[in-house]
């Protein structure tokens, strides 16, 4: 294990001054910052790819919208639901036993639920029955309450219900009021419920498996101090439910430890309006902080601005001081607002027809006609273009649904530079788009040999295949 590594595990602790103890031996520091609130800082270096912090989630769902997962493990197929209350999943009995002790409760309150009821039990309403579940266990210590996994530290998370607006208050309300009748406990009420629907909005996490896809949500007490940075050092991933920080920078000794809360390939604009409608905050970060200033305006201008007209022009569009069009910045030349709105107008009609083949599974369909948006977003938006980059990561999707993975292939290897640009270079997402041009390099060449049938998963035969390359490195 990395010296670097944190490791939340359970233990005797029972107060805040302990809890500062225990982080501050392990090289970190809760904090308070003006205006910021609590922190999390480095009381030591460390180096990108370090081990920060690793902690289980005080509760989780599997998210089980798409397809059925086992409540301990997260995996998916051959699982089998709870008998009882209709309502859990399992991949078996090892599971199943390590999860009776908590899941035992919830299972007696589940399961005296009409059918009509239980199909209202959506992840969001497990997640706030399981986090009340817990809370009475650990209150009636059947599950130890540690310093680092306790209610206390539930009710000191920020739930900005004093900013949300009138029509979110009644939705929380109203599954605030679902919950409340699921448990029918006497110590619990229905505002208080409310607020913390609110708080698992700003403070879950989705949990996501190794090539980042979503497969549940949870709550992590210590993951919550972390700050947001449009410009972070650190990122969270998942290993299983695991929750580990890790840096992506250089973080000296005294500096916050800083990771984001959003999609950071994006304008300031953008960024800013996201991170306040979500998390009501205005970002001060580095790069939010040069709002406005030329370099910002460019990058902007980039990634969600307009190309020149001109293919052998690289340059980036503002609008004319007349607004009667936009004028490339590097050579000058105006494309008019007519012949802009004229081919977005083509795109979103496309965007349509796409969206409606998708969901009714006609790939094909879809696949021709986000080719054809993929070739008006060449001539309408910059070749960094965020709308670009994403046409081409849903043709990518639908041509591996299809098995056409030279196709997948060419439009992969478009994406790699736009990653390199708004990505830093230690992070997971341009690490797993590398990962997905090499899978889709080895799936065509087992197509060309035929030899794909032979193995029942690609997945496993690019495993097997860089287990091969590691092997022969070894030898050499």
């Amino acid at each position: 294990m990395s010296p670097n590594l944190l490791v939340l595990e359970p233990s005797s602790l029972s107060s805040m001054e302990e809890l500062r103890k225990v982080l501050q031996e392990r090289g970190l520091a809760v904090s308070n910052l003006p205006g910021k609130g609590r922190c999390l800082l480095a009381n030591k270096d460390f180096s990108p790819g370090d081990a920060i912090l690793r902690q289980e989630p005080y509760v989780c769902v599997p998210n089980n919208s798409a397809e059925p997962r086992c409540d301990g493990c997260f995996a998916s197929g051959n699982l089998k639901k709870c008998s009882a209350c209709q309502v859990v999943w399992y991949c078996g009995s090892s599971c199943q036993t390590l999860e009776w002790k908590s899941h035992r409760l919830e299972c007696s309150v589940l399961a005296k639920l009409e059918n009509d009821k239980r199909k209202c039990v959506t992840p969001s309403v497990r997640l706030m029955v399981k986090l009340y579940v817990k809370r009475k266990l650990q209150s009636d210590k059947i599950i130890p309450a540690t310093s680092i996994d306790n209610y206390n530290l539930v009710e000191e998370l920020v739930s900005h219900i004093k900013d949300l607006d009138e029509k979110q208050l009644v939705l929380y309300a109203q599954m605030a009021n679902l919950v409340n009748l699921i448990l029918q406990w006497s110590d619990i009420n229905i505002k208080e419920i409310a607020e913390n629907f609110c708080k698992f909005a700003c403070n879950a996490h989705t949990i996501c498996d190794s090539e980042l896809r979503p497969v549940g949500t949870g709550l992590y007490l210590i993951v919550s101090i972390i700050n947001h940075s449009c410009s972070p050092n650190a990122v969270l991933v998942f290993e299983g439910r695991s929750a580990v920080v890790r840096a992506v920078q250089n973080i000296p000794t005294g500096a916050e430890v800083l990771i984001t809360y959003i999609e950071t390939a994006g304008s300031t604009v953008t960024r800013q309006k996201t991170l306040k409608e979500q998390y009501f905050f205005t970002c001060k970060c580095p790069r939010c902080i040069k709002a406005g200033h030329p370099e910002d305006v460019e990058e902007s201008a980039i990634l969600e601005g307009y190309r020149c007209k001109d293919d052998r022009c690289n340059g980036f569009l503002m609008r004319d001081s007349d607004e009667t069009g936009f004028i490339c910045q590097r050579c000058g030349l105006l494309r008019t607002k007519e012949e802009v709105k004229k081919i977005a107008n083509e795109i979103k009609a496309m965007s349509d027809k796409a969206l409606k083949a998708t969901t009714s599974g006609t790939h094909q369909e879809a696949i021709s006609i986000y080719k054809m948006i993929e070739k008006l977003q060449r001539r309408l938006c910059h070749p960094f273009s965020i709308s670009l980059i994403q046409t081409q990561e849903k043709l990518i999707k639908l041509l591996m649904k299809v098995k056409n993975w030279r196709a997948a292939l060419s439009y992969c290897r478009l994406t790699i530079a736009t990653y390199q640009r708004v990505y830093p270079e230690f992070h997971p997402l341009l690490g797993l788009q590398y990962y997905t041009c090499g899978k889709l390099e080895w799936f065509d060449l087992f197509s060309l040999l035929g030899l794909v049938c032979l193995l029942p998963s690609l997945n496993l035969q690019f495993v097997l295949f860089c287990s091969l390359v590691c092997l022969l490195s070894s030898l050499v």
